[in-house]
């Protein structure tokens, strides 16, 4: 039962800024007792890689960037959903919805004040600590671990694109070893672009203990065997909150050098090495950057695809990307952008009383573009993209579907029957394997993508969203702005949450 002293309260207005406990060491130890509150922490000035010293820092971040990365990380379920893109809203609302059940925020007084903290961070709210039961409590803790080491590693230490190490690792020629079931490994890989540097990594939450950390770093250390002489960084994220107490993330890591992360493999024209990095930044000239942003985005893709055109809309952002270039964390708050409300407001004053047609035609030429958006059902948290990433998404979606129908194992005739039963160990079993047999294909299929996703991307700036999404009528281009949601975009993306539905304030 929840105590007497818990008030009942209607959902309060979100802040939508926090800051986030973080201590970076070297190896796992024991729960610090409180230090997120009572040790002196670094100024967070941002970083491309790991800071120069261990120790406390409290980065601010914002609920946007926290839900931007619980719908980019885990497990590629899109080869699932190619013929039900309409499910795609519902693995968005799992990954979501977790979040705003179970977290709040709270008001702290840290004994070192940070220059520039909110003086806000998150915790479990009444909801999670006094009616949740343990399992509950556990896939809580999954998909908050997951989330905050994609925050972590994409927002604060500029790993862009994370994948799941289930179907293989980050060296093709081990890729076969990174497989095998038999062994526990980290959760996630990348490649560091700035580092230069493989990175595995492992992902903990909930009322993360020192047992549960050293689980961890055993799991990074089989990885780490697995990847030999290969220069590459181990990471540990320990997302640890308990009822009551601020949300702190451990960081630990450890380097392992050795010969560089990409061994020859012919040309550079024969073959363009994948390199996740700072994707969005890149797309004008790393085709794989480009292919990368789209594969990261196919379920935001999925989702828009299959909304119903109510719920459709477009908003006017900047047209020049580098305006949102990331400076710290991935996404730009549209509300505190200068530039973008100033072109807004001239384009508002100058087009009032103009018909969709000709507005979405002259807001182009004063240098905006519009990225289309929706509302996720059953969340309040709205996701877009731009006209090109869209356009890649498209032709990716397209190739999957072939890969889909020509593909032992994946085509339709060699699915099981339906009243076939399997155990659960079995079901598991067939679904990873075809997950890694899409994967293999889609690689294989990579150096003739290159040319027809960048294609798609170029032609794509310049079509009508009636002529992308294949509809008589255009989304509503939305000029005047809806005052309750707080947006935030990336060179070619949109993340938008609503101002009354993020993480209530606990008393």
């Amino acid at each position: 039962m929840m105590p007497a002293h818990v008030p009942d309260e209607p959902p309060l207005t979100y802040v939508d800024s926090f800051d986030i406990p973080v201590l970076f060491r070297n190896g796992p130890a024991k729960k610090p007792r409180r230090q997120w509150r009572t040790a002196k922490h670094k100024v967070w000035n941002g970083s491309d890689g790991f800071p120069a010293a261990d120790g406390w820092y409290a980065p601010t971040t914002t609920w946007r960037e926290i839900i931007k990365a619980a719908t980019e990380v885990g497990r590629d379920v899109t080869p699932h959903l190619q013929n039900q893109p309409r499910y795609a809203h519902g693995e968005l609302v799992a990954r979501v919805s977790p979040l705003y059940a179970y977290l709040g925020s709270h008001t702290v007084n840290p004994r070192h004040p940070v220059p520039g903290a909110k003086g806000r961070r998150l915790t479990w709210n009444p909801v999670y600590a006094h009616g949740t039961e343990r399992s509950a409590k556990n896939a809580a803790g999954y998909r908050l671990g997951m989330t905050m080491t994609e925050w972590a590693c994409r927002s604060l230490l500029g790993l862009d694109r994370t994948e799941h190490l289930e179907l293989g690792g980050p060296v093709p020629a081990l890729s076969e070893t990174f497989k095998d079931p038999k062994k526990k490994l980290p959760d996630l890989w990348g490649l560091h672009e700035t580092e230069e540097l493989y990175w595995l990594i492992e992902a903990k939450g909930g009322n993360v203990g020192l047992d549960t950390l050293r689980k961890g770093w055993a799991q990074l250390a089989a990885g780490s065997k697995l990847l030999g002489a290969y220069r590459h960084r181990t990471v540990l994220v320990g997302a640890c909150v308990r009822p009551g107490d601020d949300l702190f993330l451990t960081i630990d890591h450890d380097l392992h050098p050795g010969r560089p992360p990409l061994a020859p493999a012919g040309s550079e024209a024969d073959h363009e090495v994948a390199v996740p990095g700072n994707l969005e930044d890149r797309l004008g000239d790393s085709d794989d950057a480009l292919i990368g942003a789209a594969r990261a985005q196919m379920l935001a893709y999925l989702a828009l695809r299959s909304a119903p055109a109510t719920q459709l809309r477009t908003v006017p952002v900047p047209a020049d990307r580098t305006s949102r270039h990331r400076r710290s964390g991935l996404t730009t708050p549209l509300e505190a952008d200068g530039l973008t409300l100033a072109m807004r407001a001239d384009a508002r004053g100058a087009t009032a009383g103009s018909d969709q047609h000709n507005l979405r035609a002259r807001i182009r030429t004063w240098g905006l573009d519009d990225f289309l958006s929706c509302r996720i059902p059953g969340t309040e948290v709205h996701l877009g993209m731009s006209r090109g990433l869209f356009a890649a998404c498209e032709r990716l979606h397209e190739e999957d579907l072939a890969i889909a129908r020509r593909t032992p194992g994946l085509r339709a005739e060699d699915q099981p029957p339906a009243d076939l039963e399997l155990s659960d160990e079995a079901q598991d079993e067939q679904l990873l394997t075809q997950r890694r047999i899409f994967r293999e294909q889609q690689e294989e299929a990579r150096p003739r993508l290159r040319a027809l996703v960048r294609n798609a991307y170029e032609r794509g700036a310049t079509r009508e969203w009636s002529n992308l999404l294949r509809r008589s009528q255009e989304p509503e281009l939305d000029l005047e702005g809806d005052h309750s949601l707080l947006e935030a975009a990336t060179p070619e993306t949109y993340v938008a949450v609503n101002r009354d539905d993020l993480a209530p304030a606990l008393t």
